[in-house]
Order: C-alpha cells, then structure tokens, then sequence
C-alpha cells in the first residue's frame, strides 16, 4: 500500500500523490514554447517542500516519453555541488564535467572562462548535438557570484539563441531565481516564472479519499477539512500530518480516524514531533527579520509590499502571505498575513520561549494554591493576572527586565506582541498544569487571544497595548463583541501600559458591563 510522505519528492508509484496536470501541462508549455523556433528560459519558485523538484520530474519525463529524441532532456541539482568561498568560479568549472556527464550523457572538459562555459552549448563550438532543454534545480545553493554569472549568460544565450542550442531552461529555488538580492534583477522576463502554488481543497480531500480506497480506513470529512484549514494545503505540512495521522498516531484497524485522532496529531506536531520543513521556518523567522514578525502578531494592518526586502524574503520563504481587502474609502489595500494557522501557532510557540525566563524568578508563591481562580462558577481571570503583576513586580525587586532587547514601535514602545509572548508562556508555567493554556488567532494576523481552559470552564484573554483611553474604549466594545460571538458572558482584556505607576494601572483596570457581557480589565505596567 502506498503512504504519505513529507521529505523529498513524492514518487507517486509508492506514495500518495495527485497529478497536478494542469500545473505540469503549463511548465512544459513554456519549455517547448515553439518546438522548431525556441522554447522559453523561465523560473520556478516556491517555498522548501512545497513540489518544485517533483514538478520537475513529472515534465522530464513529459518530455522524454511525447518527444523522444527531438530534445536532448537533463536536470541538474545545485544541492550536492561543493563551491569554496576563495574561488567560486574556478571550484564552480571544476564540477562542470561531472554534472554534465551525470546528467546529460556528455563527456566535456573543464571550462577555463565563463566563455567557455556558454560555448558548451553553442550550435558550432559546443558538445550538445540537438536542441537541449535543462532544469537546474536547488539554484539558491550556488554562491551569489556564480548565480550572478550563470544568470547574466543564460540571459545573452537567450537573446542570441540563433547560436545557442539551449533550447528550453528552467531554473528552480526559492529567491534567487527571482532575482531576489541580485542587482541585475530577474535573470529573465518575470512574466514567465512559475510559482508553485499550495494543494487546494479539492487535491487535499482527494490524497485521503486515495487513503481510504487502498487501505480501507475511513478519515472524517471533518478531519481532512481540519488539515487543509491548518496547512492552508502547503504539499510538505500535509504530507507530514497524513504520515503522523495514518501511521504514528492511527487509532489502529476497524477504527475510523476522526477528532480524537486529529486533536493528537496535532498536538504533537506543535509540540513533541521533528520537522525539518518546520525548524527551517521557524530558523528563518528568528533571523534577520524576526522584529517584523513579532510585529505581525500585534499589527493586523501590517501592509504587504513584495518591494520591501523583509517581505519578500518572508513571503519567498513561506513564512507569510498576503490578504488584498476594499477598505472604508474603496481603496485596494494588501495586509500580511502568516502563510497559515500552524506555521503561526508554531512561531508563537518559539517565540514566546524565547521571551520568558523561568529561572530568573518564582512564577507563582510556593504556598498559592490559585483557590480563588478556580472557586467560582467561571475562572476568575483577573485574579490570575494579579498573580502575573506580583510576578513583574519579583523581577523588578531583583533588578531584572523581560523586555529589555525586545522588539519597539517607531515611538519606542515595546510592540504588542512582546505582552502576547511573555504573558502566555507565563500561564503556561503557572496553569499549564490544571488547565489548557492555548493561543487562538481568529483572523490570522495582528489578533491573538489566549485561551484558558479548566474542566469544564473557560475563559479568553485578549492582549493590548495602551496606546489611548479612546481606543482602550474601541477595544472594549471589540472584546465584548468577540465575547458574544464565541458564547462567553465575560472576557478579560490584559491591557500593557507603558507605566509603573500604580495609581495609573488601578484607574485603567476595573469592570464594564457592555451588551450583557462583563468586560475585566487589567491593566499591566511594562516597558
């Protein structure tokens, strides 16, 4: 029986797969273009783990079997070649004979020059004896210098391709092939890259109902509906939860996969499973531009401009995405968002980790047994949260700040999302325990709440930063309203004011009664 399958191409004889036929029809269009005349030079682009060497493959092998000998056919991974820092060219020509003897069948000699590289494939000079159509996959991996060089050639062979036998060219990776970081832009006409897009809905459903068919274990609608609307149909994340859903964590023969099997599933991928794709993600998501990340989370207006470095590096690297809505004047707007549910929940996680210190002081008194929290007929939040400020109020009676080196708005106070992280991973540690401490993102950008439950009781917290008493009142109304929609007569809003006056914190916090739903508020002294 076939399985899922998550590392590397999917090899559809053993593993799930849906033929994507019209992606696959499209990149071969464009390789053959006019089969006497010319085909294109185009990119194919898209995130780690997503079917860029599987598409690939699957027009190779188009290729070969619809136009058998007319196109000398080769791909060529930049993965495996060893390029040193002191010389990328010459150590670049040193692999040349190999990669062309592995992957096109052709004995050549060392080139000397780049000239003499181009002249591989020249119709007088060159060592190709047909029209040659090449993929050259992983492009990222080869060192700036040499993409440079390779792209500028590709370009000239390209607009004098009356010379060249290089028919038909496709380069594969995630930022470079778009020009991404090279002054010289795209090494060709943007118009023809190719993205890869995700599974849809309709693909995802028909991989399980595959898994049905052969292995005769029913998988709940609601389940398969779950996965695409964590994974937003990433091919790699749905591929690594099908594995863990049918085989690691299957409830075993005669039992149907539903709920249960999908709550552990993914619970262990947030927390206890090792995923290269995802530790990927979350290494790029801490690196250079983790501060615009962090913002995302408190900034649900963070506008998308594929202009801005940090937006396209995210955006190229599967890490955000993009909404395009009609704003209050009719205006076309694009805002980020994160490139799913899961990546987001994962990032959190990490981020948060990094925010909170439990060494650095007791998170609860030894002697509190949180009796009054859990007393009443619903979770006394603010009670919970006063034992947060006395918490506070321990690292800074020993000198200590957790928001020192964090990331600030443009007017230097500490970002929204700086109170989200703290604050979560401290209930973590002090209810995590007796009670399910979660973050939810009901839109998928800028809002997070954190959501508290206990048996049966349960209770939402919702994060802000002070900015004004006139938009603490917008909040109020907006919490109340979220409150409402989820069937909760009460919800507390943490509110991080920029202060450690008491007498400041005590007038903002209190409780409001707003369309029959009771509003607490905490204010929380920070920065």
């Amino acid at each position: 029986m076939r399985r899922f399958h998550s590392y590397g191409p999917v090899d559809c004889e053993e593993h799930f797969c849906v033929p994507r036929t019209g992606l696959v029809q499209e990149c071969l269009e464009q390789l053959i273009g006019h089969p006497d005349k010319g085909g294109h030079y185009f990119t194919i682009w898209a995130p780690r783990q997503t079917g860029k060497t599987w598409l690939m493959r699957q027009v190779q092998k188009r290729l070969e079997t619809e136009y058998e000998g007319q196109f000398l056919v080769g791909s060529m991974s930049m993965q495996g070649v060893v390029i040193k820092d002191d010389d990328p060219s010459e150590a670049f020509f040193e692999c040349v004979p190999r990669l062309f003897e592995d992957h096109l069948g052709l004995q050549v000699a060392k080139p000397a020059t780049w000239a003499e590289w181009k002249d591989l494939f020249s119709k007088n000079r060159g060592v190709v004896d047909r029209p040659t159509i090449l993929f050259i996959d992983e492009f990222d991996s080869l060192p700036f210098q040499v993409i440079d060089q390779l792209v500028t050639l590709f370009r000239d062979m390209y607009l004098n391709r009356g010379h060249y036998l290089l028919h038909g060219l496709a380069l594969i990776g995630v930022r470079a092939v778009l020009g991404v970081g090279s002054e010289r832009g795209s090494p060709f006409n943007v118009q023809r890259s190719l993205h890869v897009p995700n599974l849809t809905r309709e693909e995802v459903t028909d991989l399980f109902r595959q898994y049905e068919q052969e292995s005769g274990q029913e998988v709940a609608d609601e389940v398969v509906e779950a996965m695409y609307t964590n994974t937003r149909g990433q091919p790699g994340l749905v591929g690594w939860f099908g594995e863990l859903l049918t085989e690691k964590y299957n409830p075993g023969p005669g039992k149907s996969i539903g709920q249960q099997a999908w709550k552990h599933t993914h619970h262990a991928a947030l927390h206890l499973e090792w995923n290269n794709t995802v530790l990927n993600l979350v290494k790029k998501a801490k690196g250079a531009y983790q501060d615009k990340v962090a913002e995302l989370f408190g900034n649900s207006e963070l506008e998308f401009s594929i202009d801005e470095d940090w937006c396209n590096y995210l955006y190229l690297n599967g890490i955000i995405d993009s909404v395009t809505i009609t704003d209050a004047n009719g205006l076309l707007r694009s805002y980020c968002i994160f490139s799913c549910p899961f990546v987001q929940r994962r990032l959190f996680n990490a981020f948060s980790s990094e925010v909170f210190d439990p060494k650095s002081a007791l998170v609860l008194h030894p002697l509190d047994d949180l009796a009054d929290v859990f007393a009443g007929e619903t979770l006394n939040l603010p009670a919970l949260l006063q034992r947060y400020r006395d918490y506070l109020q321990r690292l800074e009676d020993k000198g200590l700040s957790p928001w020192q080196g964090q990331p600030r708005r443009s007017d230097l106070h500490l970002t929204e999302a700086v109170g989200h992280f703290h604050l979560y991973a401290w209930l973590r540690q002090a209810v995590g325990r007796l009670c399910v401490v979660s973050p939810e993102f009901p839109t998928g950008n800028g809002k997070v709440d954190i959501c508290i439950i206990c048996k049966e009781k349960k209770g939402i917290v919702e994060v802000k930063s002070f900015v004004d008493r006139s938009t603490l009142e917008v909040s109020l109304g907006q919490a109340a309203d979220y409150a409402s929609s989820l069937g909760l007569l009460e919800v507390t809003l943490a509110v991080f004011v920029p202060t450690r006056e008491q007498e400041i914190l005590d007038k903002l916090s209190g409780e409001r009664e707003i369309e029959q739903v009771v509003v607490q508020v905490m204010a929380i002294g920070w920065g």
